[in-house]
């Protein structure tokens, strides 16, 4: 009896100390996934050199020809065209009509430059009326769709339902409202509530960006936008002639996102609507790195763009039948 006790409690002994080990041991967790690469497409703004509709629909049909994740386009009209609802009605069913998620940022020419029947400024109640028609909830336009994060969700800044944002495989995307007439910025005294107003709706909206991509780690946070800002040019640069004596209207934006890309690990990329600056040395569209920070100017009527999550070159564009390096 003693000795088979004594067996009882060597193995009880065993129990407890496979059992203490047991508890000494790391967890077994599952390794993150990595991410997979993925496309989308840019159209630039076919319709701003004078070209009809047909452009448009040409180009709509050519970014979304190879399964991309969305497509963006900028611009929904020309600045010759009439600012009518009709119009804009117009516009709209033909970019729902793609095949992809479409993405609309808008162009000054959208809404800037419009006038009432007295030929007064309607750029308000213009912008106003494509928040209305291209905004009205959180989705993308597109046969196929993705949900999309306004800035309008924020009960502060109700109005800017334009500036949306999205993620893609660890990679943040997001519009803002910057447009190429000098950010809408107007000389005449008394003349700019519209571009003070969106200048502090603008920087909150690059502060939660920048934040959401540092916080949740993501490899690269993409803008799409009308203006060139500029960031990638030296520091004395101006988009203005003669800018000593002219107000920048992108000279706040440019130096808020080159500082929080300092501060960023990741890759930011930025891609307007504008056709290079004279004396660029690329014809089809390419990326131009100063830092981490990368610009693209969209000549071509759309591009392509590849994206690599731990590549070393994050982004690549393809725009007509010419590739670009990404550095």
């Amino acid at each position: 009896m003693m000795r088979g006790a004594r067996a009882r409690l060597a193995l009880l002994a065993a129990a407890t100390a496979l059992a203490a080990g047991a508890h000494a041991m790391p967890p077994i967790t599952a390794a993150t996934p990595p991410q997979k690469p993925f496309v989308f497409g840019v159209i630039g703004h076919p319709l701003q050199h004078g070209r009809d509709e047909a452009a448009l629909q040409r180009a709509v049909a050519d970014a979304s020809q190879n399964y991309p994740a969305f497509v963006v386009a900028t611009g929904i009209k020309a600045a010759s065209e009439p600012c009518s609802d009709t119009l804009y009605a117009q516009r709209r069913a033909l970019l729902n009509e793609s095949s992809g998620p479409m993405v609309v940022s808008l162009a000054g020419s959208d809404w800037s430059a419009c006038l009432n029947s007295a030929g007064r400024s309607n750029a308000i109640e213009r912008l106003n009326r494509l928040r209305e028609l291209f905004y009205a909830d959180s989705e993308s336009l597109g046969i196929r769709r993705i949900q999309v994060t306004r800035l309008s969700s924020t009960a502060k800044f109700r109005s800017y339902a334009e500036n949306a944002h999205w993620e893609v495989n660890k990679v943040l995307f997001a519009t803002i409202n910057l447009p190429a007439n000098n950010n809408h910025y107007r000389p005449e005294a008394g003349r700019n509530s519209e571009y003070e107003d969106r200048l502090v709706a603008n920087r909150a909206w690059l502060h939660r960006l920048f934040s959401m991509a540092d916080r949740q780690k993501m490899a690269g946070l993409v803008l799409f936008s009308d203006g060139d800002p500029g960031v990638t040019e030296d520091a004395g640069f101006s988009l203005l002639p003669s800018f000593q004596s002219k107000h920048d209207g992108f000279a706040e934006v440019r130096k808020q996102i080159r500082a929080m890309a300092e501060k960023y690990k990741g890759k930011v990329l930025l891609i307007d609507a504008q056709a290079p600056r004279a004396g660029a040395p690329h014809v089809e569209p390419a990326i131009e790195w100063r830092g981490n920070v990368g610009h693209v100017n969209m000549a071509a009527d759309w591009a392509e763009v590849r994206v690599a999550p731990g590549a070393a070159a994050l982004f690549s564009i393809k725009g007509g039948s010419a590739a670009a390096p990404n550095d």
